[in-house]
């Protein structure tokens, strides 16, 4: 049968009956000529940016509204000529100077969010594809995929065989940290409720520390955990270096227990946002395990140092663990958004998250029929419809290699502790934390006569990060608040970034903080220096 015609534009008005409207014949939005013409632009675009992305300011200098007032209130009703290459001279006038460049070489604010070549255009595939595979039927290479690629990726990062499906255990890509916390805390409730009765939900206890990622805090509220039974276990820099302390833990969990309360839950941090501090997870197991508490272990963005030879010992405790995650999108170059989560018991995951099998939509008859071994992912999760993130990161693995995976995190690390050395040769800085992987937390060093005020010391560093990031094309970097003092954080992890880049972040940091310390001597002060980025 030949394929309809497309010459057509519109129907006729002489053909139309009178009482029908005339509309226009839809295009072919999947014409292969006109994606292969539209692709050729959008890569080439891309490629410019990431060519020039050097001159952007990192953090936007705008203010609220600055976009809406520029674009018009409604959708056209019809697409102006070459529309794509019009919405690209858009992209780069009204919206790139209104975003935070992730990808800058001279982004350190946050945990980096890496991309590479083939993450972006595997991110592009999964689109192309768009495929959608809840159950094994709906589609049944990218479920196995799926499964073939977090056992790959946990043999890179050495975890468990208790973790794989090679193991009996096995694991699955989510969007973030935040899904893998909610649907292990789920699994963990429902899993403590068939012990205990339903009826004793309110008596459920979720435990952290005060460095633990806010997404637990949100988990336990949609899980239904009342609030004042989210337990948490202040740290101390002299004690634990910010980690949370299994004494601690244990003193917590018996006063529960005592207090008629159902120690449930524990979610364990390697790599805390604020400072990547390390917990001391096995300890941590062995105070949990003789109250049955599940123990997760957050491990968003350190756990790509897994593939690191000299990193492996922190992974030791996670073989007491029920649940691991990590980000690949973070610091392994497999782009938003993916989380890979890996359990031991997966049967808990399904036993809270699945859905009945009697759906004649969700059924898959042939898994029913040809035996063990086919998972359906919707029961992995929050939502059944979910995205193909496993064929990314099989490129990635595929085309980079581990090798490469763990040369980029190796030289990240390099750059962060030449960084650390530099603060350390300057009398008026101090490291605030001891460094982790690749994050460098310091402080400026308030000037003799204000020694003692926690305050004015905090308000010196706030004010040397506004001056550090309002530096048109300097560092962007970012804050926290740990055990009341106020510290600037430095996070290298761009695919981008080179030591020109860390040792001219510093530069820019030691001239603001010069010349804020001469303001607080009461000298008059003078301009930074200016440095060339």
């Amino acid at each position: 049968m030949a394929p309809p015609s497309h010459s057509a534009s519109h129907l006729s008005n002489a053909s139309a009956p009178n009482n029908c409207v005339t509309v226009d014949k839809p295009h072919c939005l999947l014409d292969p000529d006109e994606f292969r013409r539209q692709g050729h632009q959008i890569i080439d675009f891309m490629a410019g940016y990431y060519a020039h992305i050097e001159d952007y300011s990192v953090s936007p200098k705008v203010t609220p509204g600055f976009l809406r007032s520029r674009l018009p209130a409604a959708a056209p009703s019809q697409p102006e000529p070459d529309a794509l290459a019009a919405a690209l001279n858009d992209v780069r006038d009204l919206i790139l100077p209104g975003i935070t460049h992730w990808q800058s070489p001279r982004h350190f604010a946050h945990f980096p969010a890496s991309s590479s070549a083939v993450g972006a255009l595997g991110e592009a595939l999964a689109a192309g594809l768009n495929v959608v595979p809840f159950t094994w039927t709906a589609s049944p290479a990218a479920t196995e995929l799926e499964m073939v690629v977090v056992d790959w990726l946990g043999k890179a990062l050495h975890l468990p065989e208790t973790f794989l499906f090679a193991g009996g255990g096995g694991g699955t890509f989510l969007g973030t940290s935040c899904e893998a916390i909610l649907c292990t805390l789920v699994a963990a409730r429902d899993r403590k409720l068939a012990e205990v009765g339903e009826g004793r939900i309110g008596d459920l206890v979720v435990y952290c520390f005060d460095q633990t990622h806010f997404a637990l805090h949100k988990a336990a509220h949609i899980a239904g955990i009342r609030k004042a039974n989210c337990r948490v276990v202040p740290t101390r820099r002299e004690e634990d270096s910010f980690a949370l302390s299994p004494a601690a833990l244990g003193a917590a969990m018996r006063e529960d227990v005592d207090a008629g309360r159902v120690p449930l839950f524990l979610c364990a941090t390697v790599g805390t946002t604020a400072t990547a501090a390390v917990d001391p997870v096995a300890e941590l197991c062995a105070a949990a395990a003789p109250h049955g508490v599940w123990v997760h272990v957050d491990a968003a963005y350190a756990g790509a140092a897994f593939i690191c030879p000299e990193f492996r010992h922190l992974e030791d405790g996670v073989r007491a663990a029920d649940s691991v995650s990590t980000n690949p999108r973070k610091w392994l170059m497999a782009n938003n958004d993916c989380c890979a989560l890996w359990l031991k018991r997966p049967s808990a995951l399904v036993a809270a998250l699945g859905t009945d099998r009697d759906d004649v939509i969700l059924r898959d008859a042939a898994a029913d029929k040809d035996g063990d071994g086919a998972v359906d992912y919707k029961d992995w999760s929050v939502t059944l419809t979910r995205r193909f993130r496993a064929l990314k990161v099989w490129l990635v693995l595929r085309c980079y290699g581990v090798e490469a995976l763990r040369g980029a995190v190796h030289e990240h690390v390099r750059m962060a502790a030449l960084l650390e050395e530099m603060v350390r040769a300057d009398a008026r800085f101090e490291v605030a934390a001891p460094r982790r992987f690749a994050l460098v937390c310091f402080r400026l060093r308030p000037p003799e006569k204000f020694c003692g005020e926690k305050a004015a010391a905090n308000e010196l560093n706030r004010r040397l990060l506004e001056a550090v990031n309002a530096t048109r094309r300097g560092p962007y970097m970012s804050s926290a608040t740990v055990g009341s003092q106020y510290l600037l954080r430095c996070a290298v992890g761009s695919t981008l970034t080179e030591e020109r880049h860390v040792r001219d972040a510093w530069k820019v940091v030691q001239d603001h903080g010069a010349a804020l310390l001469r303001e607080m001597h009461g000298t008059t002060p003078t301009p930074p220096q200016s440095v060339t980025i």
